[in-house]
């Protein structure tokens, strides 16, 4: 593929993106390399989807099996992997069901769908409202955009659908006003990614969970980005003792290869009946076989342990270089996903700091144009954390 290059972008694909002026051609680990056979330190994990790094050997052998195998037969069919991931999943969770497909958005697509048609089902039809959150992102669909608390995703093109509402994230009481008897689901995020790496308070959560009980409302965690591991707990609802009636998971899910899935239990689940919906890829057997081969690894009590200290020696670090540089006011977040907010004087400029680690060999991330996020993958070896700080030294000390 010599004959590519990077303004290949610009001249055949859609304008819908602006990828970084690099090519990676391949990785393992926590390291890329570019077509220049540049060196990269990751801490993006290509936004908390490469939960276990690059070519991962046991994920390379589960795609290389299956792929010899049998790839695709519709969801007229069942597949072995799809079968044993499903198990896998409701033996270490709180569900008994569940619903594959390829993303996030299409797994919160689903959870919302489910949400409604189950009102539906036992309470009638003007039990259809959803509570969202402001700063929220729930994925690109049109439902999932006008589920979404950013206006920006949404802007240009209405109508979007109707019987959403949105509240400020962490407000209980603001929640306490919106949530009546037409209320038929609220989503939220254990931590706001996209909205800037925002963890739930101490009780929200929980707070959420009593008000859905009392209004006989479903809630719906929306965990792409804080699951598989990414929090120190297999999924974050673990870690906040609170247990939804629906949760998402994909990124990390599927260790790079494309999958999602829709939790739920027994009763909620019987909503979908034959043909209220599907996916024509979901499930797909390499998907599932990927998915359980990483599920193996992250469910490890030993992967789990060590996010923590991963953790510790990322958080002890980024306080060092802001002892240094005096960047960050407020440097957050819980296991490998983490929020570094530049102070007001540096407000607006978290693109500028991206590209400056990407010129010195880094791989960050953005949520939202004050905050820096690091999402990098949970097998990181202590080198590599270690490397990449170091470049990110030398990023700072460029900006400022």
């Amino acid at each position: 593929m010599n004959h590519v290059a990077r303004a290949d972008f610009d001249r055949y694909m859609t304008p819908n993106y602006a990828p970084a002026p690099i090519v990676p051609v391949r990785g393992r680990g926590s390291r890329l390399w570019d077509r220049d056979d540049r060196e990269y330190v990751d801490f993006a994990g290509g936004i908390a989807v490469s939960a276990l790094g690059h070519a991962h050997p046991a994920l390379v052998a589960a795609l290389t099996e299956q792929a010899n195998k049998l790839w695709h037969v519709s969801n007229l069919m069942v597949t072995e992997p799809a079968l044993a991931l499903a198990k896998r999943l409701t033996e270490l969770t709180f569900a008994d069901r569940v619903f594959f497909c390829n993303s996030g958005a299409e797994a919160n697509e689903a959870a919302l769908k489910l949400a409604r048609r189950y009102a539906w089902d036992k309470f009638g039809s003007d039990k259809n409202e959803i509570v969202s959150t402001t700063g929220s992102f729930h994925g690109r669909t049109l439902f999932t955009v006008a589920t979404g608390g950013q206006g920006k995703y949404s802007e240009g093109f209405a109508p979007l659908p109707g019987g959403i509402r949105h509240v400020p994230y962490n407000d209980l009481d603001a929640m306490r006003e919106v949530i009546g008897p037409n209320t038929c689901a609220v989503i939220v995020e254990p931590i706001q990614g996209e909205g800037g790496v925002r963890p739930a308070a101490d009780g929200y959560l929980a707070g959420l969970r009593a008000l859905c009980d009392e209004h006989n409302a479903l809630l719906i965690f929306d965990e792409v980005q804080t699951g598989a591991g990414r929090t120190g707990h297999l999924y974050a609802y673990m870690g906040a003792e609170v247990t939804p009636d629906i949760l998402t998971s994909a990124k990390g899910l599927g260790g790079g290869f494309p999958i999602g899935a829709m939790l739920t239990t027994d009763e909620i689940a019987a909503s979908l009946v034959v043909g209220t919906h599907g996916s024509t890829f979901g499930g797909n057997p390499m998907g599932c076989a990927v998915g359980l081969a990483a599920l193996d690894i992250i469910a490890n009590a030993n992967t789990l342990q060590g996010v923590q200290q991963r953790h510790d020696q990322l958080i002890s670090g980024l306080r060092t270089l802001n002892d240094k540089y005096d960047i960050f006011s407020e440097i957050r977040g819980q296991g490998l996903l983490l929020g570094c907010e530049l102070k007001a004087q540096w407000a607006g400029r978290s693109r500028d700091l991206n590209a400056a680690a990407l010129a010195h060999g880094l791989l960050c991330l953005v949520a939202g144009p004050d905050v820096l996020r690091l999402a990098p993958s949970l097998l990181i070896d202590a080198e590599d954390i270690v490397e990449g700080l170091k470049r990110l030294d030398a990023a700072l000390a460029d900006l400022s």
